[in-house]
């Protein structure tokens, strides 16, 4: 049975999404930007934006009754490649051994002008 995830505040709610599905055993969490609880993208560069996505990330993990610890699989997509290095070093930070297993892909843009990261996660509850 598909249950919703639900956080607060839930930016994504006027755009007719779910933060994130449990499905049993396994929980799947929408596209996290480096929005601040305002819905506003933080300032500060890349680095700010990542650290806020991931902080998202945690929040609907455990919103959904997982964490960190137990994501599978992790998808990010940055606007620019070039800042590949810096992803490295949020993933060491917010993930421990054995990795997620990883997608990072370039797009040309996110669904607001100044959001530069977006990571969405497949984890286990």
């Amino acid at each position: 049975m598909r249950e919703q995830v639900i956080t607060t505040p839930d930016n994504y709610e006027p755009y007719l999404l779910s933060q994130g599905i449990r499905f049993g055993d396994l929980l799947f969490i929408s596209g996290q930007a480096g929005a601040g609880d305002d819905g506003r993208i933080v300032e500060g560069g890349f680095r700010a934006q990542g650290e806020q996505a991931f902080a998202n990330l945690r929040r609907a993990l455990e919103a959904g009754g997982s964490r960190l610890e137990n994501v599978i699989k992790v998808t990010i997509f940055v606007t620019d490649m070039s800042r590949f290095d810096e992803v490295v070093e949020l993933r060491r930070r917010f993930f421990s051994a054995p990795y997620p297993a990883d997608t990072i892909a370039e797009v040309r843009a996110l669904y607001d002008p100044a959001a530069m990261i977006e990571i969405e996660a497949i984890a286990a509850v």
